[in-house]
């Protein structure tokens, strides 16, 4: 399991099985640290194989896997932790459920107190965005490069930053103090997955 830093690659929601593992094969083996499985399906059968699948990728790269929103699978398929929104579970009740060692994300918009907050509730990172207008979610709220400096300046807790970033435009991201950039459209949207997650990779590398 890779330290939480660097690219955070979080799959695209409705690719499935064979075009899901290539992708994420190609995001990994370009240098992605982390990777978050986003499926909002009711096919929990088909969400565990291809959890279960994921996590033996990522152990083969010594990459972080966390599991979106979904604490049964986290336990069930054994990934390293799972990332919350504001619609989820409660860390707090996150943590009773996995315990000390699993990690634990938190979505906190533009939102330092909530970030504050979860700091204070035992989250592992804390996540800030959209950063620049998304693909993904063209309706999030914006929180910009000015919020990310001060969540570093204010928080112990390593930062991700999340939304419209692609390599081309990551750097600011970068310099503003994010210790992770994520990444799905930006990176599985891209004609060459595995150069992308490289570039990104480099820009850590060359900060």
């Amino acid at each position: 399991m890779s330290k939480l830093a660097g690219l955070y690659a979080i799959t695209v929601d409705g690719v499935q099985g064979d075009t899901l593992y290539s992708q994420v094969e190609a995001a990994l083996s370009g240098g992605a640290r982390i990777l978050q499985y986003r499926d909002k399906s009711t096919d929990n059968q088909r969400r565990l194989n291809e959890a279960l699948q994921l996590l033996t990728l990522c152990r083969q790269h010594q990459a972080t896997f966390i599991i979106n929103d979904d604490i049964d699978l986290c336990l069930q398929c054994g990934a390293h932790g799972v990332h919350l929104g504001k619609n989820d579970t409660h860390y707090s009740s996150a943590r009773n459920r996995l315990g000390a060692d699993r990690i634990i994300g938190v979505s906190c918009y533009n939102d330092l107190q909530l970030a504050q907050a979860a700091t204070r509730d035992g989250a592992d990172y804390v996540a800030f965005g959209a950063i620049y207008p998304s693909t993904t979610k063209p309706l999030t709220v914006a929180a910009g490069l000015t919020l990310l400096r001060e969540a570093k300046r204010q928080l112990s807790l390593p930062v991700v930053a999340i939304g419209g970033i692609t390599p081309e435009n990551a750097l600011p991201v970068i310099q503003a103090g994010a210790d992770m950039v994520a990444m799905i459209q930006g990176l599985f949207g891209q004609t060459d997955i595995q150069l992308a997650a490289r570039n990104t990779r480099l820009l850590f590398e060359n900060f």
